[in-house]
């Protein structure tokens, strides 16, 4: 079997379908494109041929390019690159602008065949690409289908001429949210701008065809092409279009902070692209499309928001045992995490038992899907159907007795050891001697918690984050005792709910908070030795940290960072070092800042909990220091904090695949998207220079000292991917 199938119809139309076997969406890989136009050749020599239709056998359209082909294109051209990846990109180009002149003559633009695109549903990437060079785009009308261009998010642009289609189609303005944002339009939100016309789902092929065979010449010839072609908004150097271009640019770097080279690149492809010939400017494109693939922010966010994040969702790290798949999860707790999990479950087809102690809070729990479901439908995104399906999959109720037939069971009740040793003796008495037993927690240690399990080898740690049904990453934490089936169990149940996971080894906070919380506490320690609350939040967001850590702590709360620290203290003793942030944290709980949910924090907020700035009285108490540190300095301590403990976490066995460490750092707290995550910048910058910038931050405190790992790394100039990467642990 092939990834496109080619058949002429009798109508004289030949329809090349796209269906790439054993997967559930369509991407591109080399191959597949020399077959496609392998296709498209014999179509526009076949006189029996009026016309083409590119579609998709699948109900999408495409996912987009293979990254992995990009990744070993990279490797295979050793040192040098750059020219095996122009060469690959300019092939793509001229393959697309095959099939957008179509066999026409050259001179009269007369005597191409029309090629439309039928788009059943998703649509995104290379897909959408190719359906731009495509002469009419028709889309299904469907409540999950998307057409867009997120290559942006991935840290690339859209290097397949979809850069300049765009902008040539529409103008630098409207072309900005789909370039520059990478946002994903509904199907009737995208005509004009990425769709000609969107038809009901089984009406589809039938009006592709159609179109095709009653075009003209002049249907199929681009604007670009013609000879009156004008820029829509105005070209770069008369005065409309260069206002666009330098609006583009501000927006560009307040969003971007500068730390995105895609973005930059994308904008410069565009502007430049716009002063001369079409194929030009595609070449232009394919330059800078290039340059973006050798920049190494560009490989690290490839390799750590593609292909790891891909790896683990497919059970890079699962055990070798047979398929355990959750059909009844029993959620332990109706509360905004308990509810939470309760939706994503439901959701994803699997019945819920949600218990509570009040039938009163075990609804409220089940309410919180509804809520979540109503928004779907007003965004038209759900139907009535759905909503009545996921929500009859919620059994809200206080009878354990109904926990009976559930093999998975995740605890989800106040952070008191005591309360959580409680449930699982009563809930395993009545549950099956197969049912896994999950607690989701932040910070107690699973081997302690599970001393309370009759089945400690089925006992497993499930930390979700909030809101759970926005956060992508699921942390699994593996106690002394956990067995291979438990672990097997929640891999499946989070791939089950369309999330990522991790799996890491019990230690105090596990992975994420033990890194998340550093940061956080270096912000507070900041503020009480006068330095520039402003000054420390712009530091983070310069380093593309989403919110800056005093943000932070105001949305996670302050009564919570309390409890934890006091708790931390007692656990710790003498060996407890952070005083000088309690000092702080805990003068800010007293004066009833609690945070963003209090509408009062280290930032003041409105009426309706909005921020409108840091809090003054912040300098009432702690002054601003006469001699502020360097910008860089804040960085340094704000990036350390949270790397060193990356290290530590892998050097103590917490962490057993560094893929893990990155891809967990990224989608649970927001680390540095444009790094790859802690280990792929140390790589990035070397470990060498890690120690050094830890030497200069040495004065401040045995916390910057480098793990003996991290020395080893400087001395020896390895890389973390070279010795703990996946070919290492293959090898």
């Amino acid at each position: 079997m092939t990834d496109f199938t080619y058949e002429l119809h009798d109508d004289g139309v030949a329809v090349i379908t796209w269906d790439v076997p054993g997967k559930s969406m369509n991407v591109l890989t080399r191959e597949a494109f020399d077959l496609v136009e392998g296709f498209i050749d014999t179509a526009l020599a076949d006189d029996a041929v009026k016309g083409i239709v590119i579609t998709s056998g699948k109900d999408s359209f495409a996912g987009g390019m293979d990254l992995n082909v990009l990744a070993g294109i990279r490797a295979e051209s050793g040192d040098d690159p750059a020219p095996a990846l122009f060469e690959f990109i300019m092939n793509g180009h001229r393959i697309l602008r095959k099939i957008e002149r179509a066999g026409m003559d050259p001179k009269t633009l007369k005597g191409g065949k029309p090629i439309a695109c039928a788009i059943p549903g998703l649509c995104a990437g290379i897909g959408t690409e190719i359906a731009l060079a495509c002469h009419y785009r028709i889309m299904a009308d469907t409540p999950k289908g998307r057409i867009g261009l997120p290559e942006i998010l991935l840290g690339l642009f859209p290097g397949a001429g979809g850069t300049t289609r765009v902008v040539r189609s529409v103008g630098l303005m409207a072309a900005a949210p789909i370039l520059l944002e990478g946002k994903m339009l509904e199907p009737r939100r995208a005509v004009g701008t990425l769709v000609n016309e969107v038809v009901a789902p089984e009406d589809l092929l039938a009006r592709a065809k159609d179109w095709v065979l009653n075009a003209t010449d002049a249907d199929i010839v681009k604007p670009w092409d013609r000879k009156d072609y004008k820029m829509p908004g105005g070209a770069p150097y008369h005065p409309a279009g260069f206002m666009t271009y330098v609006g583009a640019s501000a927006m560009i770097n307040g969003k971007t902070k500068g730390v995105y080279p895609a973005a930059k690149a994308l904008l410069s492809a565009a502007y430049e692209g716009a002063m001369v010939p079409f194929d030009t400017a595609l070449k232009i494109e394919a330059r800078y499309f290039t340059q973006v693939l050798n920049d190494p922010t560009s490989a690290a966010m490839i390799r750590s928001l593609f292909i790891n994040k891909e790896a683990l969702e497919k059970g890079a790290n699962r055990p070798d045992v047979p398929d355990q798949k959750v059909s009844k999860v029993g959620i332990l707790g109706a509360g905004m995490m308990g509810a939470g999990i309760a939706h994503v479950s439901a959701n994803a087809g699997i019945e819920v038992v949600l218990i509570d102690q009040a039938q009163e809070a075990a609804d409220k729990g089940k309410s919180y899907s509804e809520g979540i479901l109503d928004k779907g439908m007003q965004r038209k995104k759900v139907s009535q159907e759905k909503k009545d399906e996921v929500l009859g999959r919620i059994n809200a109720t206080t009878d354990l007795e109904a926990l009976k037939g559930c093999d998975l069971i995740v605890e989800a009740v106040f952070e008191d050891p005591a309360v959580k040793a409680e449930m699982t003796q009563k809930v395993e008495a009545i549950v099956g001697e197969a049912c896994i037993f999950a607690t989701n927690t932040s910070t107690l240690p699973i081997t302690e918690l599970a001393k309370a399990s009759v089945r400690p080898e089925q006992f497993i740690g499930i930390h979700f984050f909030s809101p759970v049904d926005k956060m992508l990453l699921v942390e699994i934490i593996k106690g002394r005792e956990t067995g291979d089936r438990a672990v097997a169990k929640a891999l499946d149940f989070v791939r089950q709910i369309r999330k990522t996971p991790i799996v890491v080894n019990d230690a105090r906070f596990f992975y994420a908070n033990r890194c998340i919380i550093p940061y956080i506490n270096e912000g507070i320690r900041m503020v009480g030795e006068g330095v520039n609350p402003a000054l420390i939040e712009h530091a983070a967001q310069f380093l593309g940290f989403p919110v800056g850590p005093l943000q932070l702590v105001d949305e996670t709360s302050i009564d919570l960072g309390v409890k934890i620290a006091k708790a931390t203290k007692a656990a710790m003793g003498a060996a407890y070092r952070d005083d000088a942030v309690d000092e702080v944290l805990f003068w800010m709980a007293g004066e009833g800042r609690m945070g963003r949910k209090a509408r009062a924090g280290f930032y003041a907020y409105d009426d309706a909990g909005k921020r409108i700035g840091l809090w003054q009285g912040l300098g009432d108490k702690y002054p601003l220091a006469d001699d502020q540190p360097e910008l860089t300095t804040i960085q340094h301590r704000l990036m350390m904090a949270q790397v060193l403990e990356a290290v530590r976490a892998l050097e103590e066995g917490v962490l057993e695949d560094i893929r893990e460490g990155d891809v967990g750092a990224i989608l649970g707290w927001g680390f540095a998207p444009w790094s790859g995550g802690p280990f792929s910048w140390l790589d990035m910058i070397g470990a060498g220079k890690a120690v050094e910038i830890c030497e200069g931050l040495a004065e401040l405190g045995p916390r910057f000292a480098t793990p003996k790992l991290l020395d080893e790394m400087a001395a020896s100039g390895g890389s973390f991917y070279d010795r703990f990467g996946p070919e290492a642990r293959a090898a």
